[in-house]
């Protein structure tokens, strides 16, 4: 049993890099024959920081069991952190990867040491009480950037809240101008780190689900007390998974915030934390693959659908609750189980014929 368990999670992680690798050469291919429209190849990047946005939220909603409504928070910290490390790098570092794998690893680790800082005084939480609390964390993040000013002269960087009081010396730069954000950003996320960027977390995530610590975080979520009573640490254990996810968000949010030319802090508002947890939710709790498909289709079918104009929200709406339904009707899911068997049998009747034509060819 053990064995046939084991097997079938390998078969899923590796099903799971297969489409995200299998997708990534498609839509190479397609970028480089001009087979793509402007609006989709726009698109790209964004899809990859949203995809790496559900996987981590699915650490911590699916694997550990807890629901958190503030991840836009850390992404707003990687964007802000990483996008300020990219711009003060410029003079030094003419290399614009370089720079952005920089900015994407600082992004990580201010959201990692947030993410921390918050999960001190959150994971003592539970349910409802840590959906709320990471609401209002999530909401303070924002309001800190919306008042933050950060300069950077010949004496190095200073730092103000509310108003501008960074006394910069003459050839300084102004680069978090508190409510205006972050302007004359160079645009240098790309769509390869993008795709490096999801195989990277993946990794990550799927090594911390099939590791001893993996077991015990769920363990956690299915019985926290049984898993108390043999010796499971709940603080520690609660602190990886939300600091990891936090990590992944904060690389997210730089990788997005080097894609646009201007970064405020109203980007990353409470809407962008619902949105994720669709993404989650709609993809499948604990599953990997399917954060990865919602977050691809629903960050183009609003776009996509932008021609019906006022309309297309609406439309979006009708589109979820739908898949909504479909996913959760056991009817519809006994039918799916059953074309998807159907096929499974065909596929194995057509190459079992294949092999008996090769043997007596």
């Amino acid at each position: 049993m053990g064995l046939k368990k084991m097997s079938k999670t390998t078969r899923t992680t590796f099903i799971t890099y297969g489409f995200v690798a299998a997708a990534f050469i498609v839509l190479q291919v397609l970028s480089s024959t001009g087979g793509l429209s402007p609006l989709l190849s726009g698109m790209l990047v964004p899809i990859c920081a949203w995809v790496v946005m559900a996987i981590s939220l699915n650490l911590t909603v699916g694997i550990l069991g807890e629901l958190s409504l503030g991840h836009a928070g850390f992404m707003s910290v990687g964007a802000f952190m990483g996008t300020t490390a990219a711009i003060a790098m410029q003079r030094s570092v003419e290399s614009a990867p370089l720079r952005l794998v920089v900015a994407i690893v600082v992004g990580a680790i201010f959201a990692a040491i947030v993410g921390f800082l918050i999960g001190i005084p959150v994971l003592r939480l539970n349910g409802d009480y840590l959906a709320i609390v990471t609401l209002a964390f999530g909401e303070i993040i924002k309001s800190i950037f919306t008042n933050l000013y950060v300069g950077i002269d010949e004496r190095g960087f200073h730092v103000s809240l509310l108003k501008d009081r960074t006394d910069l010396l003459p050839g300084g730069k102004l680069i978090i101008a508190g409510p205006m954000g972050i302007g004359g950003v160079q645009r240098i996320s790309t769509f390869v780190t993008g795709f490096v960027l999801i195989i990277v977390c993946l990794i990550v995530i799927f090594n911390l689900v099939n590791s001893r610590a993996g077991r015990a975080i769920m363990a956690l979520r299915d019985n926290r007390i049984a898993a108390e009573s043999i010796g499971i640490s709940v603080t520690k254990y609660k602190m990886m998974a939300f600091v990891t996810s936090a990590a992944m968000a904060g690389g997210a949010g730089a990788l997005f915030a080097l894609n646009y030319s201007t970064v405020v802090a109203n980007k990353f508002d409470f809407n962008n934390s619902i949105l994720v947890l669709v993404f989650v939710v709609l993809g499948g709790l604990g599953n990997m693959l399917g954060s990865i498909i919602a977050a691809a289709a629903l960050t183009i079918l609003p776009e996509a659908l932008r021609q019906f104009s006022d309309y297309r929200m609406l439309v979006y709406a009708i589109v979820l609750i739908l898949v909504m339904l479909v996913t959760n009707n056991p009817q519809i899911k006994s039918v799916f189980n059953k074309v998807i068997d159907a096929v499974k049998k065909a596929f194995g009747k057509l190459f079992s014929k294949v092999n008996k034509t090769k043997e007596e060819a």
